[in-house]
């Protein structure tokens, strides 16, 4: 998607690493990322004492998708607080793939790739219809 403004995604991510809530680990992250409809979605991560309970920059950022109407999440940006682009957990790639499928551009150090690359056999919800009932 040549149409998709990098720079402008991870300088949005930037943002809000720098807003996160991450008194634990101090890794403080940020997600920033273009819907279909040309809208940007942003979310940072935030920590719980309980660790296991914390919220990934990514899983925030489709909250705040579905919070604002929904959609489908073409190009994504994650980054440290100094910027440094990271590439989604496997937990993260699971929940961006349903919402952005394997299609869904990821930006990494080397340059974005599909989602579908870096989540290979996905389960998704044509596998949840198809096994129902």
């Amino acid at each position: 998607m040549s149409d998709v403004d990098w720079d402008g995604l991870r300088d949005r991510a930037r943002a809000l690493a720098q807003v996160a809530h991450a008194p634990y680990s101090g890794v403080r992250v940020g997600a920033a990322g273009l819907t279909d409809d040309g809208r940007v979605v942003a979310g940072c991560n935030v920590e719980n004492a309980s660790s296991g309970l914390g919220i990934c920059a990514e899983v925030n950022l489709c909250g705040h998708l579905v919070a604002a109407g929904g959609g489908r999440i073409v190009a994504v940006a994650v980054v440290a607080a100094d910027g440094f682009p990271l590439t989604p957990c496997g937990r993260c790639r699971q929940v961006l793939h349903e919402f952005g499928g394997p299609e869904l551009l990821v930006d990494r150090p080397d340059g974005p790739v599909r989602l579908g690359v870096l989540l290979p056999d996905a389960f998704g919800p044509d596998d949840v219809r198809d096994r129902a009932g």
